[in-house]
């Protein structure tokens, strides 16, 4: 349950003044509802005013600072692409799960890339494979960016056509049946599923199409800010996502399934929380309240019995709801779909937001090079020298086989009797 504090003691704690504390309230920082009591003043989140405490605190140092962009205390590259707001994901202002409703994949990936055209994803020439999966789509990639060209100097029409192509490969090689249709028939007839199994991997997809500044995208706009084509900085992104810590999350939550099977979810739960170990596909940080998307996904079809009555016992014990990671595990175990379909749905749906990720670093001419803080042996060790540390100096080379300087002469200052 949500902690609310008053304006005054949230000034106090953050030791801002009024105004601060409305630009944080515009800027997404600090969730505010009015005062039930009194319907002049507001209330906000204490959980909110706590995080941006310790922000503060950390300090502004040039170390802190970098430490904190790169491991996740505060985001550092700016971006039009999505962003989160009182618990629910945004596409460029437009909330995911409504988005999800009725939009194809063609049509979020005509939004994030802000395309003039219809998005198509036919890509002429991709084929499924014998054996689909992500061995097929990482080695497709591959030999794609072995000959890619850079995207310095190309116009973004150009740009948006060769990232549907990517788009139409990557699904291809996950089992995607080749044509013309909308990309989540095609998963829906390559996998031999009916058309309402269809509407349900277009609502998962669409829900799955970015996340902010992840570890992926990130990786993506390294790439891409270095210049490299489009398949490259796709393959980065991609290859980062395939972490069972990021985007292989459901493949997690699959062996879980097969835990709960094989055992029982009493023994699985008991397990789990004698030990102290969390629960894979339980609980989001970003989503404190429960995974919006996860009950999107969920209101549109009942995982298997068993599963039911596991996640309904780990809701119960440990507080925590189900996440996407879980919706989409649990989705493939109710329409028996292909082992690694979860991560090709993923994988599929976020090479569309790795792609916007990268197009829109081009618009920042700039490298991104973060710089290392280097603590290993000093540098100036060789051979024939010998390092001394003194307090308060720094350390560095001393020649050996060089006589003591003789003891001073001066004389002891005279001290007052």
């Amino acid at each position: 349950m949500a902690i609310w504090i008053s304006m005054d003691d949230a000034c106090r704690q953050l030791d801002v003044r009024p105004q601060t504390l409305y630009a944080y309230v515009s800027r997404g920082k600090l969730e505010v509802i009015p005062d039930p009591a009194d319907s002049r003043r507001s209330l906000y989140r204490a959980e909110d005013v706590d995080a941006l405490s310790k922000r503060k605190h950390a300090g502004r140092k040039r170390e802190t600072v970098a430490t904190n962009t790169l491991y996740g205390a505060e985001p550092s590259i700016p971006t039009a692409l999505s962003t989160f707001y009182r618990g629910r994901l945004f596409y460029r202002g437009q909330d995911a799960v409504q988005l999800a409703r009725s939009a194809s994949l063609e049509d979020a990936a005509r939004l994030l890339w802000a395309a003039e055209q219809p998005v198509d994803f036919s890509a002429a020439g991709a084929t499924r494979p014998a054996q689909a999966g992500r061995a097929a789509a990482f080695t497709s990639l591959a030999a794609l960016a072995a000959v890619g060209h850079s995207t310095g100097g190309r116009m973004t029409r150009v740009l948006h056509e060769e990232a549907q192509d990517l788009v139409g490969h990557v699904a291809c090689a996950f089992g995607a049946q080749p044509g013309t249709q909308p990309l989540h028939r095609r998963f829906a007839a390559g996998w031999r599923q009916p058309a309402r199994v269809a509407e349900i991997l277009r609502v998962a997809m669409v829900l799955m199409v970015d996340h902010e500044l992840t570890s992926s995208a990130f990786v993506a706009r390294i790439a891409a800010s270095t210049g490299a084509s489009l398949p490259a900085t796709l393959l980065a992104g991609l290859t980062t996502l395939s972490g069972p810590l990021h985007g292989d999350a459901s493949g997690r939550v699959r062996a879980l399934f097969s835990e709960v099977e094989r055992l029982g979810e009493d023994a699985v739960l008991g397990h789990y929380l004698s030990t102290g170990l969390s629960l894979p596909g339980f609980g989001h940080h970003i989503y404190p309240e429960g995974d919006p998307r996860a009950a999107a996904l969920f209101a549109m079809f009942e995982p298997p019995e068993a599963i039911s009555r596991f996640v309904e016992k780990a809701q119960t014990l440990t507080g925590l709801k189900p996440n996407i990671d879980l919706a989409l595990a649990a989705l493939v175990a109710r329409m028996r779909l292909p082992q690694d379909s979860a991560f090709g749905l993923q994988a599929t749906a976020r090479s569309i937001g790795l792609l916007a990720h990268s197009l829109e670093q081009l618009s920042r001419p700039q490298v991104i090079r973060p710089r290392g803080r280097y603590v290993g042996a000093h540098p100036g060790m060789q051979e024939g020298t010998a390092v001394v540390h003194a307090p308060n100096h720094v350390a560095g080379p001393v020649p050996r086989n060089v006589p003591p300087k003789p003891p001073s002469r001066k004389r002891p200052a005279r001290t007052a009797p």
